[in-house]
């Protein structure tokens, strides 16, 4: 990387508005702060959540919640080549303020390729209907 943002990264910002209906269904809302850093280069990303909708900028200031990490691990997270609870207990990421909104700003990311849901798995194993 070149401290740019990835087409990828930009990708997955540009679609978090109009995705934002079928993840943020919840009652979550509030101000991500990220910070996307490659070497001594730093880039941000401010993403407003509510029941609903997202709104995404390129601006720093106050927020409820701030993501700390690098911008080949965010690469390797909007593409699901990585996993965001993992990569903080990795301390490959750090995460400070309200946990709920980077828990549910995570919905956005993709699954790993390969990856199924449990319960899916499981009712094929039993032969229950789902």
């Amino acid at each position: 990387m070149t401290g740019e943002t990835t087409e990828a990264t930009e990708r997955f910002f540009a679609s978090l508005p109009a995705r934002a209906p079928a993840v943020l269904r919840g009652p979550v809302r509030g101000t991500l702060q990220l910070r996307l850093t490659t070497g001594d280069h730093s880039e941000h990303w401010r993403v407003e959540m509510a029941p609903g909708s997202a709104r995404v900028t390129r601006e720093t200031g106050p927020a409820d919640a701030y993501w700390f990490g690098s911008a080949d691990l965010f690469d390797r997270l909007v593409t699901g080549r990585a996993h965001g609870i993992s990569s903080m207990l990795r301390n490959e990421s750090t995460l400070a303020g309200d946990v709920v909104l980077y828990l549910a700003f995570r919905r956005f990311f993709p699954q790993r390729p390969g990856t199924r849901d449990p319960r899916a798995v499981a009712r094929e194993q039993t032969g229950r209907p789902g």
